[in-house]
């Protein structure tokens, strides 16, 4: 397979400068060019009410800010104060005739029509890239959000009943929140039912070695990987049996992917291979598989959510990105093209499948040593990677942000890559050799990151505002919006509800905390 060390981590010197090609949307944006925008309509006299101003909505930065026009069938502004001038000097005034509420096209060199024309354009660009209230409600009401989860103390958390089951390795909630499920140390998974904090099941012989991942493929299906090598289908319907056993890695299996669209299964782990799948002929034997990907030094592996792109972290610093992604496609070695400058389509105009991109991302206090990417995560709308990074010699831990840069990069980036680091924030230092396994919220406004005994909320500002809405030019620190200390031994992994106003957090000693605000 494809192999890269930590010296070399494309075969070349020059591997690892590339960037990625404009998105679709991004594409779009510039071939239409700028809107044009409507002349302002004439400012009121001061005794005259001004006109309302319309209800405000995010944009993305660079996306042109055009002024309201006026509504159809409303009088023009201008043809009142005329109308006041011309009393106030002393001529008298002709009887009115029924006025005629004038449509777009009747006003004054079509100023209307042009107005509402590009208003129009305007609104329907906004809704192309998601914007706008009627798209999101919650991009402006998320405030509330903001303010529950602001007001969640520690003394609020929640214990579950986990202390006999070794170290807390991983927690994860199902699609409809109505399950939690705990990765435990000692071979066992846990269930609980995360409203009423009851415990559903205990899944005491899951595997033969400790529990990593879990992953829900729907409401009822979930999977579970561990040290012993395999990797474990379950049904919520019928938990005394597993559905299958996975064979095929050949050390620790480390996390689990999911393609909805496809159904194929996707897992990493330390021997360096990626593995897919084939759910959709599974038996009871197992599932039909093949070996899609080999690195050294593999720690973790990510799909965004549109599964376009595969993001794998390595113990020597590598960030791999596979462009383009297609799962069906049997790759053997040799047969990923590298991107070495700019990414470029192919002769016959369209871009290469499965192209790979290796990166060396920008590491705040690390820039002239080496640093360990121990966590990896993504936005859920695909706009940013979220990485914890440790140095090598494990006196510092940074969590940080970085942007998918599409289209020309904002400013020159060293080392030069696809990922613009926008944010970050120094770490607890404690807890050495232990994964801690961070997230996004579930809209990506906030983060949750483990915090020595306990963790922290973070936000892009103190608004918690989108991530587009608020790019800095700079690097910028994350804000702390809420710490949460309720533990007696190192937080390793955090994860936020889908579905409720609900944090949970396991840590090293096998005790799971729920926060959530009172009523």
């Amino acid at each position: 397979m494809f192999t890269f060390g930590p010296g070399s981590p494309g075969g070349d010197g020059t591997a690892g400068t590339g960037t990625e090609e404009p998105a679709s949307h991004a594409g779009q944006a510039t071939a239409a060019g700028p809107l044009p925008s409507p002349p302002a309509p004439p400012q009121p006299e001061a005794d005259a009410a001004p006109p309302p101003s319309p209800s405000r909505s995010p944009r993305r930065p660079g996306v042109p800010s055009l002024p309201p026009a006026a509504h159809p069938g409303e009088l023009e502004p201008h043809a009142a104060l005329d109308s006041s001038a011309a009393s106030t000097q002393g001529e008298p005034s002709p009887p009115s005739p029924a006025r005629r509420r004038p449509g777009p096209d009747c006003r004054a060199g079509g100023r209307g029509r042009h107005g509402l024309g590009a208003r129009l354009f305007g609104w329907l660009r906004e809704r192309s890239l998601g914007h706008g209230l009627f798209v999101d409600p919650a991009r402006d009401n998320f405030r509330t959000m903001t303010n529950l989860y602001g007001s969640i103390h520690p003394a609020d958390s929640v214990y579950l009943s986990t202390r006999t089951h070794g170290a807390v390795f991983n927690l994860e909630y199902s699609p409809d929140g109505s399950v939690l499920t705990v990765a435990c140390e000692q071979t066992e998974v846990l269930l609980f039912d995360p409203i009423s904090s009851k415990h559903i099941k205990t899944l005491s012989e899951a595997h033969e070695d400790c529990v990593n991942n879990i992953r829900f493929l729907d409401n009822r299906l979930f999977a579970t990987c561990s040290d012993d090598t395999t990797i474990a289908l379950w049904d919520l319907r019928k938990l005394n049996t597993k559905v299958c056993t996975l064979h095929g890695h050949t050390s620790w299996v480390k996390n689990i992917e999911y393609d909805t669209n496809t159904r194929l299964l996707v897992t990493s782990g330390f021997d360096g291979n990626v593995i897919i799948w084939d759910t959709n002929r599974c038996t009871e034997d197992g599932c039909p598989h093949k070996k899609f990907f080999h690195t050294r030094f593999l720690m973790r592996m990510r799909l965004t959510p549109d599964c376009s792109k595969m993001l794998i972290s390595t113990s020597s610093g590598y960030l791999l990105i596979l462009h383009d992604l297609d799962l069906t496609k049997s790759l053997e070695v040799g047969s990923y093209p590298i991107l070495r400058a700019r990414r470029t389509t192919s002769s016959s105009g369209v871009s290469p499948r499965n192209s790979l991109e290796v990166l060396t991302p920008e590491v705040p206090g690390e820039r002239d040593r080496g640093n360990c990417i121990t966590s990896l995560q993504l936005h859920p709308k695909g706009w940013a990677t979220l990485l914890r990074c440790s140095s090598n010699t494990d006196d510092q831990e940074w969590t940080c942000v970085y942007e998918f840069q599409e289209g020309a990069p904002v400013r020159p980036v060293s080392p030069r890559c696809s990922l613009r680091l926008t944010h970050y924030i120094e770490e607890a230092n404690v807890g050495r050799g232990y994964i801690k396994e961070l997230c996004f919220s579930p809209d990506g406004r906030m983060i949750s990151s483990p915090h020595g005994y306990g963790i922290r909320l973070l936000g892009f500002d103190k608004q918690c505002s989108e991530l587009i809405d608020c790019l800095p030019k700079e690097a910028s620190p994350l804000r702390v919006i809420r710490s949460l200390y309720s533990h007696n031994d190192v937080v390793l992994t955090t994860k936020f509800s889908p579905t409720h106003c609900q944090i949970a957090s396991g840590c090293l000693s096998g005790r799971v905390s729920l926060y959530q605000p009172k009523f």
